[in-house]
C-alpha cells in the first residue's frame, strides 16, 4: 500500500531537509514518516505538521520508507506535495 501510494505521486521529497522546505512553503498534501527514525531529529517536522494540521503517517521502519521512494538507503521522512 505504501509502495503504491508513494509511486503514484506526482511529486515526493524525501529527508528532513526537503521536507521542511516543503511544509514552510504549503505544499504538502502527506507526510510519512519512519518509527525507527531519531525522534530528536522528526521533532521539528512533527511540529510544523501539527500547525499545518497535516496528520503524519507512520511507517514500520526507515528501509521501508526508502525503498517505497524508490530509494537504496533509509529514509527518516517524507512527503508528497499537492500537485
Amino acid at each position: 500500500m505504501l509502495d503504491e501510494s508513494l509511486k503514484r505521486a506526482q511529486k515526493v521529497v524525501v529527508g528532513l531537509k526537503q521536507t521542511s522546505r516543503a511544509l514552510d512553503k504549503g505544499e504538502v498534501r502527506t507526510v510519512y514518516v519512519a518509527k525507527d527514525a531519531d525522534s530528536r531529529l522528526l521533532r521539528p517536522i512533527l511540529e510544523m505538521c501539527r500547525t499545518k494540521k497535516i496528520q503524519p503517517v507512520e511507517v514500520p521502519s526507515m528501509a521501508e520508507l526508502g525503498k517505497a521512494c524508490g530509494i537504496k538507503v533509509g529514509a527518516a521522512v517524507a512527503a508528497v506535495l499537492e500537485s
